[in-house]
């Protein structure tokens, strides 16, 4: 940073697994760091080092109030429980939109792939069509649009895709809620993956680590500025699980991910809901083209995958000899 005045971030989200490793990298990179909650308390208000303030993104008073002042918003907030997306998703992206608008804040939105469709397999690049399958997607897409237009009328937008989160605080992911049991040792492995079919992974803090840098570069970017990561390609869908086992030593078994349960459960537990929405990602082969994200940065930020998935697994209480750290990506260059 030039400015002599400490950059203020916005974080919307900060205690979700990405919002908070942004923010934690913000913080680190020398931002001031504020975040929302409707009751900080509950957030870890008192152990973040973040300022903490009372509010609902679904209010656009609180919001604007929240960003008074701001640099940037990181607009990586979900509804509770995931539940509602279709009323509640958009209203708090437009609340983000008005308050950068009116403070002339950047804005950060992680971005995922659900707005892609099969059409645009198997390799995605920034301005691959986007004709979603889902629901979910449909509003990605939309969200995107909106971002777009408001790049067009003077606020800045930064939107990051990558693959399938992991890492100690993706509490939502398949890495943590499907091949692996959080708190127990790893006896069983179950891969939702099909044989031969590659998919894309993302570890959270290489995530958050490509989205900062960008930030700090946001004076020389596009006001529309779109990034794939290359992330951490299983080429053939057998590679995560792999990583898994080596970190446990061998000893855990490899089985099929039991798929014929999802829509069973599915009408009773939100995350079988979002596995069954979610499932042909896992049918054809995903990659995501980084050649626009290593021309911006040089390399991208990339834990070795051993190094990341074994964090992951202590974080998790999965490694319970392994005490909780944090590892730093180091930087390589992805082939895209």
């Amino acid at each position: 940073m030039t400015d002599e005045r400490q950059k203020i971030a916005l974080v919307l989200g900060a205690t979700g697994g990405i919002g908070g490793e942004v923010a934690r990298k913000l913080m680190s990179a020398g931002w001031q760091i504020r975040a929302m909650h409707r009751i900080p308390t509950k957030a870890g208000a008192n152990k973040t080092g973040f300022e903490w303030l009372r509010g609902d993104a679904m209010k656009s008073g609180d919001v604007m109030e929240a960003a008074r002042g701001v640099d940037l918003i990181v607009h990586a907030v979900n509804p509770p429980g995931y539940r509602d997306w279709e009323k509640l998703v958009l209203p708090m992206l437009d609340n983000t939109i008005a308050a950068a608008r009116e403070y002339g804040a950047l804005i950060l939105l992680p971005g995922t792939i659900y707005n892609f469709g099969p059409d645009s397999f198997p390799m995605l690049r920034e301005d691959s069509p986007q004709h979603p399958v889902t629901k979910k997607g449909a509003i990605r897409v939309e969200m995107e649009r909106r971002l777009k237009v408001a790049s067009q009328n003077g606020v800045g937008v930064i939107i990051v895709r990558a693959g399938d989160f992991f890492g100690a605080n993706a509490a939502n992911s398949w890495f943590s809620q499907g091949m692996v049991t959080p708190a127990k040792p790893v006896t069983a492995i179950k891969n939702p993956a099909r044989r031969g079919v590659g998919h894309q992974w993302a570890y959270l803090p290489d995530v958050a680590e490509t989205m900062v840098r960008l930030v700090e570069r946001a004076a020389t970017l596009p006001a529309f500025a779109v990034y794939h990561m290359n992330g951490f390609w299983d080429a053939d869908g057998s590679m995560m699980a792999a990583a898994i086992n080596r970190a446990v030593g061998g000893k855990a078994k490899v089985r099929a991910f039991p798929w014929w349960i999802v829509p069973l459960a599915a009408p009773f537990v939100t995350f079988m809901r979002e596995l069954k929405e979610m499932r042909y990602l896992w049918r054809e082969p995903l990659r995501m083209a980084n050649d626009r994200l290593v021309a911006e940065l040089g390399e991208e930020p990339h834990t070795p995958v051993d190094e990341a998935v074994r964090a992951s697994l202590a974080a998790l209480g999965c490694l319970p000899e392994m005490p909780v750290a944090g590892v730093q990506p180091r930087l390589t260059r992805q082939p895209s």
